[in-house]
């Protein structure tokens, strides 16, 4: 079936109709129409109709949007996701075979768990089950790694795991619920009418992945770890455990090749010291590869280390002892870089960072990763994109970098973290342009690998969950300045984003940092990030006493600019705790030193929270002058569509329909151009309630759910438009 934007495209071009001809005919924005054609934004039925009689298209258009765009969710394209099937995947047809019998079987049978001892190939042989059913499952197949067991990292928590699902499953942002029985609602809601395979990888508990499995699906998900998780009840069991002799040493000799002993006996010792375990074969078989041992020596190596193999029938500590046959054939040089690496968090590292890591000319850099890619230590992938197993991970950490001096290794990560702290930066101003920014005194690398707004949140969305942990690291190493400088440049995504769980982890992290690094200024300031990521939650009370904590820091350091930014954002609190009169008291002290002081975004949202305190005290001709004020002085899309918004607010309080219907559709309008779902759904909401408070059922509801297709969550607790929306005399 033709998609609907290139078909609307071909036809309005056929017919010789302009863009803007067609923006009149159906009462979108040029911009939006732009949008749709390139596939860019989800195409409602009101527009799929509309173009389809001003083209003349006699229902075709429509037909094209009638059995997708309307149900609610996304389709995942029959996507497989998942990684590439490793040609080295020998033995375990018996597994294979029964477990991809298990995952086309009966529907009561959804999820299932393959656990096993470390190393022992459970992800290997899932993704080989997954790859050999995806024919059966038309919408997908998707990977997810939920790091339960990943050394040095946290494991993802349920709220985060359902946040990068949905996600995953191409659910915007800002269509996400902050809570997590929100987010499971949406995961249930999204995988209800799915026919797909989904690959947890790497789960601790049940509790992590229970938001996801609980709900009805035609969907399979199979889940990897190293317990049991006896307490998913409904879930059948896979066990994994080492690979047959005959097979371990097939493995052996499919990676080593010619470099393989020829001599059947040698060979057998080899794999029956790994103890037939998949990992420590596929290390053996790399230093093969490696040259510079004969298997006879190797074999005699492993032989001589008798507690080390009686190690290697010991989960973790079995898979350590075989690394440390590669590691120790290794030079210095990619010994340091192996063991610098465990210095990064368990994600893959860019190619600047592990030049930060190691300090050298990246030239150097691809030299050294290769080899360890060589041998299997490390993975190297396409873009450069450098990574570590975790269990490689847990050898360098405890082997290879004790072996780096300590100063060196606090030298390196000092040079990871400004790297990172530069980069993210150089990410937020172009992202967010007009902020204000604490200085760090680093430049950023002459090669950052984004040039434009767009590019820079698609960098931060990948790498958050690093940048996120980078601040703990520079907790942990006393680089106090740097943990709050990149917690504090982190707030402006994770507030675009509503990650609030990682906003208050960092934040938090942060506070500690500032407070150790005796600075009341970046104390503040960190304290009044806190209380805004609160307020966005719906916790206002708790907004307040962090907002008030700040006021006392920035006293305390005598910074007239922060205070003032602590009683703007103190009084933001109040107004939603519903102390509008002392909120729009300090509201205007705020506005006149922004005023005076040149900050023309602060004066924007100052004006927005006078016309919002206003309206609350009824006080309309005063709030539109604010909000008018606030519309005319926008400097981005985004703040001119919240503005445009907060003017439709102001005439819709006041009781006046047709201004508040006008100013709403002018709302959409710019909302479309600033690229805002949430403002758009926010106006459409608007126009719900406009046409409630006239009597106007029909419409209302029409309004309602053309906003309702957004899945944005409109909180009530600091949004007028969602409150009167819930209103029981709004009910339908």
């Amino acid at each position: 079936m033709p998609d609907f934007g290139a078909e609307l495209k071909r036809r309005r071009l056929s017919v010789g109709m302009s863009l803007t001809g067609l923006a009149a005919s159906v009462h979108f924005t040029k911009g939006y129409l732009s949008k749709v054609e390139n596939g860019k934004v989800r195409v409602n039925r009101d527009l799929a109709k509309a173009c389809d009689q001003a083209l003349g298209a006699g229902g075709e258009l429509l037909a094209l949007v009638a059995e997708t765009t309307f149900t609610g969710r996304r389709s995942a394209g029959g996507i497989v996701g998942l990684p590439d099937s490793s040609r080295y995947f020998v033995g375990r047809d018996t597994e294979l075979e029964a477990l991809s019998t298990l995952l086309r079987g009966r529907d009561d049978g959804r999820v299932g768990v393959v656990h096993g001892m470390a190393g022992a190939g459970k992800t290997a042989l899932a993704v080989a089950a997954a790859r050999r059913v995806a024919d059966s499952f038309p919408d997908g197949c998707l990977f997810f790694d939920l790091r339960g067991h990943t050394p040095g990292a946290v494991e993802l928590s349920p709220g985060e795991a359902l946040h990068r699902l949905l996600r995953l499953l191409d659910v915007p942002a800002d269509q996400l619920p902050a809570d997590e029985d929100g987010l499971a609602n949406l995961v249930r809601d999204q995988l209800r009418g799915r026919r797909m395979v989904l690959v947890l990888d790497n789960v601790r508990s049940a509790e992590q992945i229970r938001g996801i499995v609980d709900g009805e699906t035609p969907s399979r998900i199979l889940v990897t770890s190293r317990g049991r998780l006896p307490a998913l009840d409904d879930a059948w069991h896979f066990p994994v455990g080492v690979l047959p002799l005959a097979d371990a040493v097939r493995l052996l000799r499919s990676i080593a090749g010619d470099r393989a002993p020829e001599d059947e006996a040698v060979a057998t010792e080899l794999v029956r010291h790994c103890g037939q375990l998949p990992l420590a074969v596929r290390i053996v078989a790399a230093r093969l590869i490696a040259g510079g041992w004969t298997a006879a020596r190797l074999r005699d190596r492993l032989a001589d280390e008798t507690t080390r193999l009686g190690a290697l029938e010991d989960g973790e500590r079995s898979v350590a002892t075989a690394f440390a046959v590669s590691y120790d054939a290794l030079p210095g040089d990619q010994r340091r870089l192996l063991g610098l690496l465990a210095l990064h968090p368990a994600a893959a590292a860019e190619a600047g960072a592990v030049e930060a890591l190691a300090g050298l000319e990246a030239g150097e850099v691809d030299r050294l990763v290769d080899r360890l890619h060589d041998a299997h230590l490390v993975v190297r992938d396409d873009r450069g994109y450098v990574e570590l197993h975790d269990l490689m991970r847990t050898f360098a950490a405890r082997h290879a970098l004790p072996q780096v001096a300590a100063g060196e290794r606090d030298v390196a990560v000092r040079r990871l973290v400004e790297h990172l702290v530069a980069l993210t930066v150089a990410a937020d101003e172009l992202a967010e342009p007009y902020r204000f920014r604490p200085a760090t005194g680093l430049t950023a690398p002459s090669d950052v690998p984004f040039s434009d707004a767009d590019g820079a949140l698609t960098w931060l969305s990948a790498q958050w969950p690093a940048l996120a942990d980078i601040v703990a690291t520079a907790a942990r190493h006393r680089l106090h300045d740097r943990c709050w400088q990149l917690a504090f440049v982190l707030r402006a995504f994770f507030f675009r984003e509503k990650l609030f769980e990682p906003w208050i982890r960092t934040h938090e992290c942060a506070l500690e940092a500032a407070r150790a690094a005796g600075d009341p200024s970046a104390t503040g300031m960190i304290l009044n990030n806190l209380g805004m990521a609160h307020l966005e939650a719906g916790r206002a009370d708790d907004a307040v006493s962090l907002h008030r904590q700040a006021q006392e820091q920035f006293a305390l350091a005598r910074d007239d600019r922060g205070t003032i930014d602590a009683l703007s954002s103190l009084a933001w609190a109040r107004l939603y705790r519903g102390e509008a009169e002392p909120a729009l008291a300090d509201l205007t002290t705020v506005l006149a030193v922004y005023r005076r002081t040149g900050r023309t975004r602060n004066v924007v949202i100052a004006l927005r929270g006078i016309a919002l305190a206003s309206v609350a005290l009824d006080r309309f001709p005063e709030a539109l002058a604010a909000a008018e004020e606030a519309a005319a002085l926008a400097q981005l899309p985004v703040d001119r569509a919240m503005s445009a918004n907060c003017q439709a607010w102001v005439h819709f309080r006041a009781g006046r329909w047709e201004e508040a219907e006008s100013g709403y559709h002018r709302a959409a309008e710019v909302a479309d151009d600033a690229g805002s779902e949430y403002e758009r759904a926010r106006a459409l909401t608007g126009l719900g309630n406009t046409a409630a408070g006239r009597g106007d059922r029909a419409t209302a509801s029409r309004w309602w759910a053309e906003a309702a297709e957004y899945r944005v969550t409109l909180n009530p607790a600091v949004l007028g438009e969602a409150e009167y929306r819930n209103r029981p005399a709004f009910a339908e």
